[in-house]
């Protein structure tokens, strides 16, 4: 695994391995057609990054970016109206009715993720909270056709972690 990067909701996290991202983008089409995101916002976004190694080859590398629910959030501290709050499943939520679209929010958040909507107030990625509700993996994961993006429980996720760790030890070793 490149990067391993966890979001928490109540009992499952979201795993996000960048190095089986293939930019294919359906975990961006299933989080609009889940949640009904009208065009211009994307509450998931595969960005592509390229780079030039020291032989002239050029590598392309994916990384899907959403509200990753911070522990120490930094768009809950900022917010003036308190339209940020953390819910009982421990997720960022949005309250857009307190919104007023100063966009302090987006102006702090490391990852981009509040983003405006055509009536100019935030909106942002709420972790599939009605799906994890009924122990369904969210949209975006569910479709991810490589496996880049996982729910698991904090223990699953450790015997992932720690497997594909000792996978690429011994692969060193070799």
């Amino acid at each position: 695994m490149r990067e391993e990067i966890m979001m928490a909701a109540g009992e499952t996290m979201l795993l996000i391995d960048q190095s089986r991202c293939v930019g294919c983008h359906a975990c961006e089409t299933a989080c609009k057609m889940e949640n009904n995101v009208p065009p211009g916002p994307r509450w998931m976004e595969v960005v592509e990054h390229e780079s030039v190694d020291a032989a002239g080859d050029v590598a392309l590398s994916f990384l899907p970016l959403n509200c990753r629910h911070c522990a120490d959030a930094p768009c809950i501290a900022v917010c003036p109206t308190q339209a940020l709050a953390r819910d009982g499943l421990g997720l960022v939520r949005l309250e857009r009715e307190r919104c007023i679209g100063c966009g302090e929010c987006l102006f702090v958040c490391p990852f981009g993720a509040p983003q405006f909507g055509e009536d100019r107030l935030m909106q942002k990625c709420h972790g599939c909270r009605e799906r994890r509700a009924r122990n369904l993996p969210t949209a975006c994961a569910q479709y991810c056709p490589s496996g880049a993006l996982r729910c698991a429980t904090p223990r699953e996720l450790s015997h992932l972690v720690r497997t594909s760790r000792a996978a690429l030890g011994a692969a060193r070793a070799d």
